[in-house]
């Protein structure tokens, strides 16, 4: 067990500091929020406060300690141990097991466990059950949401999201095991599965469809446009939203808060590559379409394309990266892409041609900031023959 000094030590971390070591980018107190598909900066830090909020996915601040588990998908004493090793932290816990290390009589391991890693396992963030808590928690419990998906259902308001607005084909509703359910206050949810490509549960995302977001009336926030893959929507949960605002305004840039976030996730989810049970699928020399976030994962499914997602432009980690070069290497497919026309969009294809050199640029139509807007103006229809060109 961790002392509570050890805690208050990590929670007194500089977050920005911690933000950038992690890998994002930070300037002028405010970043790309990771936690949803945001093109804005949403994500605020305090350095009074030592805190960060989104104000779109978030209903209140979090710390340091809460930033590194929700961004690492770590549970809590393993993004402790992360902290403590990057920022050379001797815990109470881990100078207490080297030292029976060496009095069980084996000097040569106490000596080497703790001089790789300041007092540290190999495995102590790894983020999974086996780190040595006590605390019982584990990254995520897949058993407990995995009968979810068994019988997948979809109330009125996920079918006239995906198949009225959306215009998603049913068969890959279907394929990717899409399913709703309504909460006790009323609220409609479209549960979103994450699965490796075995086909084993390894996250959910949690999409508010009652969700609708309301400028304040002074104007000049940067974080209430664009803030989910799939875009705003204004009454996909029949109208119902507009009670769950509320009718007081908290500050110039600062949404007015909802009963209900935009996006909810389980404790440990781990939310990073969409729609790798496809990659089993692929074909010496196929093409597989990169997209960005589920939306257009879905869209360009429904197109006829072999496709995975990458949830946003600030949420592709190392170990993604790597998986991305794998899929590449072993299956030898073409990869392609469709980036968002804006900043955030290509940044994200300049990331992935690092690693991809043959990622092949193609260019959307004027007017059309994602694919999904490209396939509801009918180019799924006629993609055999006027697709857009590449470069």
């Amino acid at each position: 067990m961790m002392e509570k000094y050890e805690i208050q030590k990590l929670r007194e971390l500089p977050i920005e500091k911690v933000a950038k070591e992690m890998g994002m980018k930070v300037e002028h107190h405010k970043a790309l929020c990771p936690f949803h598909d945001d093109h804005h900066a949403s994500l605020m830090f305090s350095k009074t406060k030592n805190s960060c909020r989104c104000y779109v996915c978030m209903r209140s601040s979090i710390g340091t300690i809460d930033l590194a588990m929700r961004y690492l998908g770590k549970d809590f004493p393993a993004a402790c141990r992360w902290l403590a090793e990057e920022h050379q932290i001797q815990l109470e816990e881990d100078s207490s097991s080297e030292k029976s290390s060496s009095l069980g009589g084996s000097s040569g391991r106490g000596a080497s466990s703790g001089s790789s890693s300041g007092g540290f396992s190999s495995g102590s963030s790894s983020g999974d059950s086996s780190s040595g808590d006590n605390s019982g928690k584990s990254s995520f419990d897949a058993s407990r949401y995995a009968r979810f998906f068994e019988h997948p259902w979809l109330n009125q308001a996920a079918r006239r999201f995906l198949f009225e607005e959306r215009k998603i084909d049913r068969r890959v509703v279907n394929w990717c095991r899409l399913t709703s359910w309504t909460d006790k206050k009323g609220i409609n949810w479209l549960q979103i599965p994450y699965f490796d490509t075995d086909g084993r549960l390894i996250g959910i995302q949690n999409r508010n469809l009652d969700y609708t977001k309301k400028k304040s009336s002074s104007g000049g926030c940067s974080s209430d446009e664009k803030a989910s893959s799939a875009g705003n929507l204004s009454s996909s949960g029949g109208g119902s939203s507009e009670g769950n605002v509320s009718s007081e305004e908290k500050s110039p840039c600062e949404e007015k808060e909802q009963d209900a976030p935009r996006f909810r996730f389980p404790y440990g989810a781990r939310c990073s590559i969409y729609n790798l049970p496809v990659v089993k699928r692929l074909k010496p020399g196929e093409r597989l379409f990169i997209t960005e976030g589920c939306s257009d994962c879905w869209a360009m499914l429904s197109a006829g394309h072999k496709a995975i997602a990458i949830p946003s432009a600030t949420l592709l980690k190392p170990e993604d990266k790597q998986l991305l070069t794998d899929i590449g290497r072993l299956y030898q497919v073409e990869f392609h892409m469709f980036p968002d026309q804006d900043v955030p969009g290509e940044s994200l294809f300049m990331q992935l041609r690092e690693m991809l050199p043959q990622l092949v640029h193609h260019q959307l139509p004027p007017g059309c900031k994602d694919f999904s807007e490209y396939y509801l103006l009918g180019a799924a229809a006629t993609s055999g023959s006027k697709e857009p060109k590449n470069k």
